[in-house]
């Protein structure tokens, strides 16, 4: 959910690069330099750059730099620090990926040898043309390819620096997440732990649930340049939103720290007069699209995927590039011009996916039939099994957290999640923690705070014992400075404010 997608659409690529150096083995903590990488062989896998990138910045650190392809085409990269810290951080990719990535692969600053991938196919991150005709490319991008980058890696590492790594972490938000959940569950001994953020882990139900809501917002897919509800709408339906809402958890300060508790009711804006679009009011098929989108999507077996929370509706990259459309914003980013994130993400998965038709439309399908026909693609690409116990068994930990006011992706799901999860086994909180983030949106952005030193939080935890309890969430402004400072605190507690103080300063929050 890439290539030139912005952090609105998904957390993107954070490959390091650099200015070139000349490799030296006296300037490389490893028996090999990086110059001779190639010599390695590597099981049913070939290296095909390597490459030394100095140091940028004053938190920079120099690597080697390796690229390669494993079988017949998972391409890959390491970065390969010249001072590691001994050990491995595996990233995500968003979307449907398309392009070599890691969202863990500024770890590499911090002493960590790092790992990514395409998944096994090239093209855009928010198309799957890929997958037509190509059931490997799907059981590749479903699962596969991220644990065979894994252990290609972990050889590469231990045949670089001489030894195996001694600790290993993923890290992933989006799709990177739903491939964090899929490492957990099925093969729980490629990690010690795991952080997944915002993830989509049931992602043929979230195909449902996007299609629903694109039919409602586009009834004909063949007319898709008018949104039904205009930015200048969705920010007049948020600010109305705040206004009932927004004091509910002590702090008046445009960020709903639980849309849960806000009552916030419809009908309490005014209809348009003559059913014409205004400034302060809604039209029929204005407030019906509205309705559609907070509500959950279900059939006759019940709820397939939870409604949209209130907040966030009107903020730069959020509702209008994500769900109610916006051309311009997406012109750039889809070849195929489909108006928004969840249209082309929804009909994508139904063409290649599902019924391998690059003509299928959604104008006369019967959503009742959706899980049916989803049901063996659902085997391939959900991560939605709850049982973790081969993971924790080993001493697995992983943190999960999404940020309230995303528009892609649910909190409510990843919520579902957790409590399925611990519901199996209570003493599963002991290795698991679920953080949300208010006012954040998908991966990032938002009024909200939202850096957290997630890589940090995960190898505190796993080997120091130092379970989260209480994170610190920072809201980032010019220069890198912090403009606000949030606590986040392990589900199901909250921040509170605790009434004297500023309240843009994480110290002035308990967690209760």
């Amino acid at each position: 959910m890439h290539r030139a997608i912005p952090v609105a659409i998904v957390l993107g690529s954070l490959v390091v690069g650099g200015a070139e150096a000349k490799p030296t083995a006296a300037s490389l903590g490893s028996p090999l330099t990086c110059e001779s990488v190639q010599t390695i062989a590597l099981p049913d896998a070939k290296i095909t750059t390597a490459t030394v990138v100095a140091a940028q910045g004053e938190s920079g650190r120099a690597h080697c730099k390796v690229t390669g392809v494993i079988g017949k085409e998972i391409q890959f990269i390491a970065l390969l620090p010249i001072e590691w810290n001994g050990k491995f951080f595996m990233g995500g990719g968003g979307g449907f990926v398309g392009s070599v990535e890691s969202q863990a692969a500024g770890e590499v600053n911090s002493g960590y040898a790092v790992g990514g991938t395409d998944t096994g196919h090239q093209g855009s991150g928010i198309e799957a043309r890929w997958a037509l005709g190509h059931e490997d490319r799907l059981i590749n991008y479903g699962y596969l390819a991220v644990h065979r980058t894994t252990e290609t890696v972990k050889a590469l590492i231990t045949a670089y620096y001489g030894r195996a790594p001694e600790r290993s972490y993923f890290m992933g938000c989006s799709n990177g997440g739903r491939q964090a959940l899929m490492e957990a569950q099925r093969y729980p001994e490629d990690f010690d732990g795991i952080v997944a953020g915002a993830p989509a882990y049931d992602f043929t139900d979230i195909g449902i649930s996007f299609v629903r809501n694109e039919r409602a917002l586009f009834p004909d897919p063949a007319k898709l340049t008018v949104p039904v509800l205009a930015p200048s709408v969705l920010q007049m339906v948020e600010t109305k939103v705040l206004a009932a809402c927004d004091a509910k958890d002590g702090v008046t300060d445009g960020v709903l720290g639980d849309p849960r508790a806000c009552d916030f009711k419809l009908s309490s804006i005014a209809p348009c007069p003559a059913d014409q679009p205004g400034v302060a009011c809604l039209t029929r098929i204005q407030r019906t699209a509205l309705e559609t989108i907070y509500s959950p999507t279900r059939d006759a077996k019940g709820e397939i995927y939870p409604g949209q929370p209130f907040g966030g509706e009107g903020q730069p990259g959020s509702w209008h590039v994500w769900i109610t459309g916006d051309p311009r914003a997406m012109q750039s980013l889809s070849p195929t011009m489909a108006p928004s994130a969840q249209w082309a993400f929804g009909t994508e998965i139904f063409k290649y996916f599902v019924f391998g038709d690059s003509t299928w439309t959604y104008a006369n399908y019967d959503l009742a039939r959706a899980r049916t026909d989803l049901a063996k693609t659902a085997t391939l690409i959900n991560a939605d099994d709850p049982n973790l116990d081969r993971f924790t068994a080993r001493g697995g930990r992983l943190l999960l957290w999404h940020g309230w006011a995303d528009p892609a992706l649910n909190a409510l799901a990843t919520i579902n999640y957790f409590n399925q999860a611990t519901a199996r086994r209570a003493s599963l909180k002991d290795q698991v923690r679920l953080f949300l983030m208010p006012g954040v949106l998908h991966c990032a952005g938002g009024p909200g705070p939202d850096q957290v030193e997630w890589g940090k939080a995960i190898a505190d935890w796993v080997e120091q014992g130092k379970t989260p309890e209480r994170l610190v969430a920072a809201k980032m402004g010019p220069g890198r400075t912090r403009t606000r400072t949030r606590p986040l605190c392990a589900y199901p507690r909250q921040a509170v404010w605790g009434g004297k103080g500023s309240t843009d300063d994480e110290l002035q929050f308990s967690c209760q």
